[in-house]
């Protein structure tokens, strides 16, 4: 999906909010993304489309099964702009 989709911006926040929703669908889980540690995500994902398996450990490793917990949820978008260097806001705040 992070090499599919057709912008450079929104990238990551547009695959990570979709493969939650695919998780939660398909196996009644979501990824905590306050889990994950930015710097492994991030090169994680760049080694992901020559070898994914690091980066199915390491989300792995963050399943968990709260899928209606809208704060867990909201906080993941916090995360994944903080992930791309935006952090002057918070979902809480608005």
């Amino acid at each position: 999906m992070n090499i599919a989709h057709p912008f450079r911006d929104g990238n990551g926040r547009a695959m990570r909010i979709w493969l939650d929703l695919l998780l939660k669908k398909e196996i009644q889980q979501v990824i905590d993304w306050n889990l994950v540690d930015k710097e492994e995500y991030l090169l994680a994902m760049q080694r992901s489309v020559v070898k994914n398996v690091e980066i199915k450990v390491l989300l792995k490793q963050a399943l968990t099964d709260q899928i209606d917990d809208r704060a867990l949820f909201m906080k993941g978008i916090d995360v994944s702009y903080f992930y791309e260097g935006y952090s002057q806001f918070k979902t809480e705040d608005l």
